[in-house]
This record gives C-alpha cells, sequence and structure tokens, in this order.
C-alpha cells in the first residue's frame, strides 16, 4: 500500500497528512488529495508538496488507501461518483460520523473497510481515535493504527455501536474541557484578576494537569489517584470538590456523556 489519498481536504485531512509525512509513513509525491475548492487545494499543494485534483475518481484510481473525509451528508453522492474506479481490494477508512460501514459496503464492492472516530486535537498531533474494522486484513488494520498514531493516540473497537461511546467520551470530548475552562476563566476574572491573567492561569493548568496525567498514567497512577494527592483535608482545593460533589457533578457528567451516545446512534440510523 504505497499511495494514499484524501477525498476532502480538510482540517482533519490535513492533520493526518501532516502527521503521516513527520512520521515517514508517506512522501508527499504518493500522496493525493481532491476537494472541491481549487484553492483549498492549492494551499495543501504548496504547504506539503502533496498531489491534488478536483476529480475524486483520478484520486481513487491512483491510491491504494483511501480516506473518506467528507461530511455524512456528502458521503452518498461521494460514493455514487467512485464505485465505479475503487481498485478491488483496496482499502477505505471513513471518518464520518454516523455513517455505518453497511452502506459503504454496499457502494464500494470489494475493498477493505476501517472506520475511525477521531478528534479535533489531531491537528496538534494530540488527537485521540477509536477504529472500527470492518473485515479488513489485519495487515490493513494495523497500517491505519500507524496512521493514527502519528497525530495522537488509537484503540480498537470490536464492535461498530461502540463508536458512539467513542464519539461521546472523546469525539466531542474536547468541548466538555472547552466549557469547563470558559467557566474557570469566567470565575477568575470576577474574584478580581484580568480576563488575560485568568486565561493564562486555566490553559497552563489544563495543560499541566493533561501533562501530569499522561506521566503518571505510565506508573499505573489514575486520575482519582492525583485527584486525592493535592486535595488536603479542610484546604481550598476540598472546599471545591465538596461544590461539586453537592451539585452532583459526577451525575452531569455521565448524563452529558450517554446524551451525546444516543445522539450518535440516532445519527447512525
Amino acid at each position: 500500500m504505497k499511495t494514499i489519498g484524501f477525498i476532502g481536504g480538510g482540517n482533519m485531512a490535513e492533520a493526518l497528512m501532516k502527521g503521516i509525512i513527520q512520521a515517514g509513513l508517506y512522501a508527499p509525491h504518493n500522496i493525493w488529495v481532491s476537494d472541491i475548492c481549487s484553492l483549498r487545494l492549492e494551499q495543501l499543494k504548496n504547504q506539503y508538496k502533496v498531489n491534488v485534483t478536483a476529480d475524486n475518481r483520478t484520486l481513487v484510481s491512483k491510491t491504494e488507501i483511501l480516506f473518506l473525509c467528507v461530511k455524512p451528508q456528502q458521503m452518498s453522492s461521494v460514493l455514487e461518483e467512485i464505485s465505479d474506479s475503487v481498485k478491488k481490494g483496496s482499502l477505505a477508512i471513513s471518518i464520518a460520523a454516523g455513517v455505518r460501514t453497511e452502506k459503504i459496503k454496499a457502494a464500494l464492492d470489494g475493498i477493505q473497510i476501517i472506520r475511525a472516530m477521531p478528534n479535533t486535537p489531531a491537528m496538534v498531533g494530540a488527537g485521540a481515535c477509536g477504529l472500527y474494522n470492518a473485515g479488513a486484513s489485519q495487515e490493513a488494520m494495523q497500517k491505519v493504527e500507524e496512521i493514527f498514531s502519528s497525530v495522537g493516540k488509537a484503540i480498537a473497537v470490536d464492535r461498530e455501536e461502540l463508536l458512539d461511546a467513542v464519539t461521546a467520551v472523546s469525539g466531542s470530548g474536547p468541548a466538555y474541557f472547552f466549557l469547563l475552562m470558559e467557566q474557570m476563566i469566567d470565575a477568575g476574572r470576577k474574584l478580581g484578576l484580568s480576563a488575560q491573567s485568568a486565561k493564562t492561569l486555566v490553559i497552563q493548568t489544563a495543560k499541566g494537569a493533561a501533562l501530569l496525567i499522561d506521566q503518571a498514567d505510565q506508573n499505573g497512577q489514575s486520575p482519582a489517584d492525583l485527584r486525592q494527592k493535592v486535595t488536603s483535608a479542610g484546604g481550598t482545593t476540598e472546599a471545591a470538590l465538596t461544590v461539586f460533589a453537592d451539585h452532583s457533578f459526577d451525575a452531569i457528567v455521565r448524563e452529558a456523556i450517554e446524551a451525546a451516545n444516543q445522539r450518535s446512534r440516532r445519527l447512525s440510523n
């Protein structure tokens, strides 16, 4: 599988291209991108030295691994357009939320299919991705895991419906952290900090907490372990956490993630 193509040149496609090139998985001359926007194609060509085309069928005919990076509502027309051009035995990876692999299989006969659910931190090389193998070879699955590992971390699930849970936890997850950060910044500002000072403190705290738990996880420690370490009896942290508990913070988080999970299921049907 020496050539790779992206139908759709959006942010996620660009993140994957960048990671692939930086990791040395594919050389730019073995990467193709198609998009309806000629300006976007020109930008990607100039920045990454990849091959570009406005014709999806041309891209498909030149690649052995195909990333479907289009919006869910565009998937049907794209599948119909390329159905006669795909190579037998080639590999298609869909990152379109809510589009089941059965739909892709029905349109693209004789190809291997893997469905992926990445998230936006892939754009800075810190993504989290869930993968479902819909009958592709082990070699193909390993290649896809390698590709997504170039922009973060990837885990495999053994049932497609579990991608709804992946969507709820990590696909939508960055927004949950951003919401908490918004509220922390606003609270700091109301306590007298300047907006810039509050923002700096919150962003650095979030970054530091993420790095700290990543390191601690390698030593077998959990988020609960770290929380307990920084919570002194009668201290300021305990005072804040008590308020969270009084307002059932844990139940709110579970309910919110379940709502996202249910929404993902409905979109997939």
